[in-house]
């Protein structure tokens, strides 16, 4: 696996439930338009819900939310949030958006049951997505959650499922090629 940060330390983003992928996550447009360009996508990441966030944020803010975050089935907003450099803990995903999330390389706690009561907007927070560790430094408190689990942990630190896969098939192909000799 190549070098990875597994703990991200930053601001606490803390949205509730129900926030729906398309207009909530992201402009609805960029889903139609099918675009995947991060570059593109990161800075309307919430635009409809907080026109100021991408001015706000930085690498290792945490984006925590209630239940059914990214009501939908697109990865638009996670490949945004992964560019970002952001995290993200909800007490629930759809599977559609779990899957969509892991694709796009996003380091995600989901299950994290009563999450949106122990975290206030813009508290100092630090998440282990290995352990499940989350330390409240504004409040001088620590939680644990469900960590990733482990079979996602290498999608997730190459990049998500495109980078995985690019570096999986050079592997075997380089390992099947030198059998061949």
């Amino acid at each position: 696996m190549i070098d990875f940060n597994w703990i991200l330390r930053g601001r606490c983003y803390l949205l509730g439930d129900d926030v729906p992928h398309a207009d909530g996550v992201i402009p609805q447009q960029f889903i139609i338009d099918r675009e995947t360009d991060p570059q593109v996508l990161a800075p309307h990441l919430f635009a409809l819900t907080d026109p100021d966030f991408v001015k706000r944020c930085k690498p290792g803010d945490i984006v925590v939310a209630g239940r059914n975050f990214g009501v939908g089935q697109k990865s638009t907003g996670y490949i945004a949030m992964q560019a970002l450099g952001l995290g993200l803990l909800c007490e629930s995903i759809p599977t559609q958006g779990y899957r969509g999330a892991i694709h796009a390389g996003l380091r995600l706690l989901a299950n994290c049951s009563g999450v949106t009561q122990v975290c206030q907007n813009g508290d100092e927070l630090e998440v282990n997505f290995v352990t499940g560790l989350l330390i409240n430094h504004s409040q001088a408190k620590t939680h644990e959650y469900v960590p990733m689990p482990a079979a996602l942990q290498e999608i997730v630190a190459q990049g998500g499922g495109e980078a995985w896969l690019k570096t999986w098939a050079l592997e075997h192909v380089a390992s099947s090629s030198s059998k061949k000799v």
